[in-house]
């Protein structure tokens, strides 16, 4: 029984529903990454994982608007441990990565540790318990609330695994409030609305709407699509993975490494299209976009004006499309470049040359506003407390920052994956998740032990590591082409500085963070004896680049076949015999 099993093996029961070793905040991607990691790196299951959706998936249970996809290939889409033979796509879409989310789960068994429907309003730092008060409420009306509406939970190690694009960002506009028609956001889709026939204002040109208005286009009677900046669109050239290879995938393991290392290679290998504009390799994109533009949309200079950008490729997130321009083509569609000055009942008015407002598109039956995410602030809306009180609002009123992206100062045994300048441009999120997740249970591991020992600890970086270490990452970004003054994106807050992007290859960090140094924390409490005897601990690293060649896989491949053979006959050479025999 899981109730015979020491601490931290055995899960939470009833007894400790308040009490835990580690508290996990958000069920999407990095959530059950670091969940998982607990039982496989730590022998942990006394941990809860609190979900305010009603689901496991994050920001791919959020978001399922029309055309939502991946724009990552899907066999790089997956954890390493964890990679999905049965893509149907090279580009998943939103209800097949959903699918492989909650099939994960479950093979983790993970559900039961899972509190969905449940709100992270505020987390406090406990210096005399050296443990995290974490404060939820459950919504009004539901059957949890009828237990407890809201209760403290006691634990640990406090973990953030809300990431960047959970909280929807409205856009600023006067009016917005007040429109009469039917309004949505891309990431609350509402899918019992009947597009057929409506006259929808698309506000927004980015990655979102990109692959929103091919869809809608189909059904609608009109749409307007809102441009504010012109982006670059590179293409997607999607295709489907046939049932035969999805089978060679699955019974030939080696030939998926195979394509999972290639497509690493490749993504790695553009690094420098997105930060360095005089590359060879920025150029070559810039000509690829330019040439499909002028394709898809032929003898159109002025349109190809309107959708050029005037900023560096890289400034903001390169777009892959294989289908947009032709969207924007079709009779029905209409491009709007001109401001939007404000909304007045179901009109959208803009700013014409002169400055004043000009009668525009009215009657609009519904506003789709595709404007991303609140991604400067990463943990809000929950109010977080470190040592003596310390809010993160004010270890923040600069800017969000944190050590190798993940802890925080004077946030004692607090993690964090897709932190500050984590993001990037050019490769799988998932590998920098991996790193992240490895990390943060490294710093779990002494906490543990400690606790095992009937002991405290606590860990928070060093304020000279901290310091020194965004200083490097900052001075590395300010010659990004993330750093061009030509655009505004969502990688930098108002002041100018790069918030969300990582300055290096996913290789570089992965490297970065396979040893946890403890001398670059500040430990305390009775346990601290704990990491002092043991400065650092390697936790590794996920090696995906080509380290063989082609022709040792193909011979590993014949080995894991002669393996797979060899089993079969093995299991079943009794019926085989009675075959024989007949």
């Amino acid at each position: 029984m899981a109730g015979d099993k020491p601490w931290p093996q055995v899960p939470m029961g009833n007894k400790n529903h308040t009490d835990t070793a580690v508290v996990i905040i958000g069920a999407g991607i990095s959530g059950m990454c670091t969940a998982i990691d607990l039982i496989k790196r730590n022998n942990c299951r006394n941990f809860v994982i609190l979900e305010k959706s009603a689901g496991p998936g994050g920001t791919w249970r959020d978001n399922k608007y029309p055309g939502c996809c991946c724009d990552i290939w899907s066999t790089l889409y997956s954890y390493s441990f964890a990679q999905n033979s049965d893509w149907t796509r090279e580009y998943p879409g939103q209800e097949e990565i959903l699918a492989y989310l909650v099939g994960v789960a479950q093979e983790y068994k993970l559900y039961q540790h899972i509190r969905f429907d449940t709100t992270v309003e505020e987390a406090r730092w406990d210096d005399e318990l050296k443990k995290w008060r974490t404060k939820v409420t459950t919504p009004k009306g539901s059957k949890e609330a009828e237990f407890n509406p809201e209760y403290e939970i006691k634990s640990d190690f406090l973990v953030s695994a809300v990431g960047q694009l959970n909280q929807p960002a409205w856009p600023t506009i006067p009016g917005v409030e007040e429109f009469t028609g039917k309004k949505m956001h891309s990431a609350r889709w509402d899918w019992s609305y009947d597009l057929t026939d409506k006259k929808i204002a698309l506000v927004g040109n980015g990655c979102t709407a990109v692959q929103i208005l091919p869809e809608i286009a189909k059904v609608a009677k009109e749409v307007t699509v809102y441009q504010r900046t012109a982006n670059w669109v590179v293409p997607r050239l999607d295709t489907p993975v046939s049932p035969l290879m999805r089978n060679v995938y699955r019974y030939l393991p080696p030939v998926r490494w195979r394509k999972r290392t290639g497509a690493m290679n490749f993504r790695e290998s553009t690094f420098d299209a997105i930060v360095d504009s005089t590359s060879d390799i920025s150029k070559q994109f810039r000509e690829m976009a330019i040439e499909m533009m002028h394709r898809q949309l032929p003898n159109q200079p002025e349109l190809w004006k309107k959708l050029t950008p005037s900023y560096n490729l890289g400034c903001k997130r390169i777009i892959i499309s294989d289908d947009y321009y032709p969207a924007l083509s079709t009779p029905n569609v209409v491009l709007e470049t001109r401001p939007i000055h404000s909304i007045s009942g179901s009109a959208v008015k803009v700013t014409g040359a002169d400055g004043e407002p000009e009668a525009a598109e009215s009657d609009y039956d519904l506003l789709v506003c595709a404007t991303g995410f609140q991604t400067l602030e990463f943990m809000h809306p929950i109010r977080i407390f470190g040592k003596n009180g310390r809010p993160l609002n004010d270890v923040w009123k600069q800017g969000a920052r944190a050590y190798l992206g993940t802890c925080v100062e004077d946030m004692p045994n607090f993690g964090m994956l897709y932190g500050p300048n984590t993001n990037l441009g050019h490769n799988s999120i998932i590998l920098m998740i991996e790193s992240q997740s490895r990390y943060i249970n490294g710093l779990i591991k002494p906490v543990l032990e400690a606790r095992k020992q009937g002991k405290a600890l606590s860990l928070r970086p060093r304020h000279d590591k901290t310091e020194a270490y965004n200083e490097e990452v900052q001075e590395t970004l300010k010659s990004s082409s993330f750093n061009d003054p030509n655009c505004n994106s969502w990688y930098k807050n108002d002041a100018g500085l790069i918030t969300n992007n990582w300055s290096g290859t996913v290789v570089e960090y992965q490297e970065l963070m396979a040893h946890v140094r403890y001398g670059d924390y500040e430990a305390e409490g009775s346990g601290k004896g704990i990491v002092l005897e043991k400065p650092t601990y390697k936790v590794g690293r996920v090696v995906e680049e080509s380290q063989v060649s082609d022709k040792t896989l193909v011979a590993l491949g014949v080995l894991s076949t002669a393996a797979l053979v060899g089993g079969f006959l093995m299991r079943n050479s009794r019926y085989l015999s009675g075959l024989r025999l007949r």
